[in-house]
């Protein structure tokens, strides 16, 4: 039972053949194409560290009513989705821990049933995450290009069913990727969601930073301290350079893994990216372990609760 079972399984084409693998693999004996043995060890931690980091996060929201506003109900939907990819890994990694000590003996047909449950579990948190962020740069937008309108345009129950329609949207996709995972087209879907929302941050915080750029601009130019305007401007843009970056590598790996699985299934070059599996999974939980540093604890207010 391995985390994503599906997304191995769609490595079969070029495993199939075992002439073709011997012809692919004859230089993999010696270079990077061993891939990573991860220890499970790590799994555990990162869970463990992204839970608790990420019911913090809904806990001191829950409790203050201070954060009762969209953009921190968005923020809490986005610490429960890395909480439930967290969860998902952590009970995934302990069935295995048990069963490979002998421990826990389950039939074959329950344990792919399982698997099947923690797999759609897994992607509709991955999807609704995806989704989340692309929200809270829309909300941010909102806040800073229609600041006098926002409240009007960002009303509690849109927010509500925009939090709704995610959730419900991310478990029918989830479970339609696990049934269908061999079908290319459920690959190219999933692929194209995650380039639509990496260029919606990129182009909204590029914008808003384009924003805050020229309103410092201006502030300095009156004021005569260009040393605050480029100090500011330095903030701005190591924040963006964060942000985006962060997104990137921990996403990028995974869907650029998905997308050579489209192009190039039996590409010598390709077969040896696929041995990575474990480190892109790896990096999807440190991206859970960050978020919360990023979208959450910035706020004072958030900290001041989490003190209390």
């Amino acid at each position: 039972m391995s985390t994503l079972a599906p997304l191995c399984l769609l490595c079969e084409p070029w495993n199939a053949s075992e002439g073709n693998q011997s012809s692919t693999t004859a230089g993999a004996d010696s270079g990077w194409c061993q891939g990573l043995d991860i220890p499970k060890g790590l799994f555990l931690t990162l869970g463990l560290v992204s839970l608790v980091e990420n019911l913090l996060v809904v806990a001191a929201i829950l409790k203050n009513r201070n954060l009762h506003s969209p953009m921190y109900y968005f923020i809490c939907c986005l610490a429960v989705s890395d909480m439930l990819v967290s969860v998902s890994s952590l009970v995934e990694t302990l069935f295995m821990l048990l069963m490979e000590h002998g421990v826990l003996v389950i039939r074959a047909s329950v344990i792919r049933h399982m698997d099947n449950v923690i797999n759609v579990l897994i992607c509709s948190s991955v999807m609704s995450s995806l989704s989340f962020m692309g929200v809270i740069a829309v909300d941010r937008y909102i806040t800073i290009f229609y600041a006098l309108r926002y409240h009007s345009i960002m009303t509690l129950q849109r927010a509500m069913v925009t939090m709704a329609s995610i959730w419900l949207a991310s478990t029918v996709s989830s479970t339609v990727f696990i049934t269908y995972y061999h079908n290319t087209t459920i690959l190219l879907c999933l692929i194209s969601f995650f380039l639509f929302v990496l260029v919606l941050m990129l182009v909204i915080y590029i914008h808003m930073f384009a924003l805050a750029r020229h309103h410092l601009r201006s502030i300095s130019s009156q004021q005569q301290q260009p040393t605050v305007y480029h100090s500011s401007s330095l903030k701005g843009a190591v924040m963006l350079t964060i942000l985006l970056g962060v997104f990137f590598i921990c996403w990028g790996p995974f869907f650029f893994y998905l997308i050579l699985i489209v192009t190039c299934p039996s590409n010598p070059f390709c077969t040896c990216f696929f041995s990575y599996f474990n480190l892109f999974l790896i990096l999807i939980m440190c991206n859970s372990v960050v978020d919360p540093l990023i979208y959450a604890f910035r706020s004072q207010e958030l900290r001041r609760t989490l003190r209390e």
